[in-house]
């Protein structure tokens, strides 16, 4: 069975201490919790990150029934500027200690832009791009591998990690058992490729399978103002099937976490159930 949870940031907002019970109500075991979006009103400094804040919510969690699933930190390890690009690097350190004393055993990333916007460029297709991505994100996966936690890449069609192909590179290369994937499906698309999504999904499935430690579940709106695919809940686009997915999970990944991306507070039980129905089916 598939535990089902929420991006935390995309439930009420509401001091943490009242949403979790509200989050487990709707039927979610998990969550996605990055701490700059879910608790805007504290700091996540790396000096903010201490055991006791890391325990206060363990214990919370614990109490409401819900697992971390992921300790979200998305920052940008290609960032061309030194100073900043060792800041980043400090707040991934950071977060894998505090995601070993949260009982979280995952900090998820995705893989940035070779400029300061990180915002999409050719030269994110580029192999110096590559290169320079594994080269800061090396440092990152030994801490990982020290504390005992799976820091884990989310390839995005806009990022440097494009594709399932860069990214079993990237796993290739760095070599770690520490290294994995977050695979969420609709990352992988754009306008040019969206009709073929189901082959994108059979790719990404054949040559990083192994891989996936956890599933992001959202659908796609055709087009956005810049005329590209828009993010929404799952169920209320044009995604519509989901079961190659859920069929994967289904056989070979039993229990795995699965969090729910782009949802309201309003339509995220009916974003549940509409992928609940299909994994019945499957």
């Amino acid at each position: 069975m598939i535990q089902f949870g929420l991006r935390l940031h995309d439930a009420e907002k509401l001091p943490v201490e009242q949403v979790l019970p509200l989050v487990r109500q709707k039927g979610f075991t998990c969550a996605h919790v990055a701490l700059s979006k879910s608790f805007k009103e504290l700091p996540c400094t790396p000096s903010a990150l201490t055991p006791g804040y890391a325990l206060y919510l363990r214990h919370l969690f614990e109490k409401n029934g819900i697992d971390i699933a992921v300790l979200g930190n998305y920052l940008n390890l290609a960032h061309p500027d030194a100073d900043a690009l060792h800041a980043i690097q400090e707040k991934y350190y950071a977060h894998i200690r505090f995601a070993s004393l949260l009982g979280c055993g995952m900090v998820g990333t995705e893989t940035g832009a070779p400029n300061a916007e990180y915002k999409f460029c050719p030269e994110c297709r580029s192999d110096e791009a590559l290169a320079t991505f594994i080269r800061n994100f090396k440092p990152v996966v030994r801490c990982a591998e020290q504390y005992g936690v799976t820091i884990a890449i989310e390839p995005v069609v806009k990022h440097i990690v494009y594709d399932a192909r860069r990214a079993r590179t990237v796993l290739d290369e760095i070599g770690s058992p520490n290294l994995q994937i977050l695979f969420d499906p609709v990352n992988l698309l754009n306008m040019e490729n969206v009709d073929r999504r189901e082959e994108v999904f059979a790719e990404a499935i054949e040559l990083l399978g192994k891989d996936i430690a956890m599933i992001h579940f959202k659908d796609f709106l055709r087009k956005d103002a810049g005329g590209q695919l828009a993010a929404t809940g799952a169920g209320q686009g044009g995604m519509e099937d989901y079961r190659t997915i859920l069929r994967f999970a289904k056989q070979e990944k039993p229990y795995i976490f699965a969090t729910l991306e782009n949802t309201t507070p309003e339509n995220a039980v009916e974003c549940l159930n509409y992928l609940k129905k299909q994994y019945d089916e499957c």
